[in-house]
């Protein structure tokens, strides 16, 4: 999954794609890198971020879902229900949804819904986050939302268990240690590391200050590869083309030859 953020706010990319003309090229940029979904957001979910009106996060989020959707499968990411709506109406085919809350719109209109964990809202989540276990308390809330949805209808359900949203450091690399967990309810896990504050803070110099966002490739790398090596069925990233490529290399593929014949053999240097 490509992120593709159509804010001016976001934490990495702010206002790099905030223009419709610049977000439609570069979600055709997150297809060439291979992209199988590309990822439309039109308000920041960054810690501190203030509320969108809706009249603007539509009008940030429709062209470019508009315009997409005919060349990939497209999210749309909101807590918003009538953006939802409105992305599902314009190509949208699956609800990215940080709130877990808008599953009646995957029932109504026969799209996936993926469900994420949140501890507070962005304007306070990082302030104080507090768990007495956060795998077992991440993973109860999800499939809870999982089972509603599966009751409502909703055929294609993701769970995702919110890197970073309502947080610690010490929380984030708990839920990515025991993965396992939430892989074994049976539903498919999307996990979002992508350059988050987390891995700059891990990977910060004897200064002790953290790595901009800019920075956090490595990190970003290690933790999608892990995720995806503990069962994760997606990860959602910025940096398209190397993770396709790490994926690849850690999954060892198998590979097509000339004479057609497929060897499980690893090629070094292909």
């Amino acid at each position: 999954m490509g992120i593709l953020n159509v804010t001016p706010d976001s934490f990495s990319d702010g206002g790099s794609w905030f223009e419709p003309v610049l977000a439609i090229r570069k979600g055709h940029e997150l297809i060439a890198e291979g992209a199988d979904i590309v990822d439309v957001g039109g308000e920041s979910s960054r810690p501190g971020a203030l509320e969108v009106p809706l009249e603007e996060e539509l009008r940030r989020v429709l062209p470019v879902v508009e315009a997409l959707s005919p060349h990939v499968r497209v999210s749309v990411d909101t807590v918003k229900e009538p953006v939802a709506e409105a992305a599902v109406a314009a190509g949208a085919t699956l609800v990215n949804d940080v709130s877990a809350s808008l599953w009646p719109v995957a029932a109504r209109h026969g799209v996936g819904w993926v469900a994420m964990h949140r501890q507070g809202t962005p304007a306070t989540m990082q302030d104080d986050p507090r768990y007495d276990d956060v795998v077992a308390e991440v993973r109860d809330l999800l499939a809870d939302r999982a089972a509603a949805a599966r009751d409502a209808g909703v055929r294609e359900i993701w769970i995702d268990p919110g890197i970073g949203f309502g947080k610690s450091v010490e929380h984030n690399l708990e839920l990515l240690a025991r993965l396992d967990v939430l892989v074994a309810t049976g539903l498919p896990v999307l996990v979002g590391t992508s350059r988050k504050a987390f891995l700059g803070k891990l990977a910060a110099g004897p200064d002790g200050v953290p790595l901009p966002p800019g920075d956090r490739l490595p990190g970003s790398l290690a933790t999608a590869t892990h995720a995806l090596q503990q069962g994760a069925g997606m990860v959602r990233v910025h940096d398209v083309a190397a993770t396709v490529q790490a994926a690849l290399l850690v999954g060892l593929p198998a590979r097509t030859h000339g004479d057609g014949d497929t060897s499980t053999e690893t090629e070094v240097g292909w």
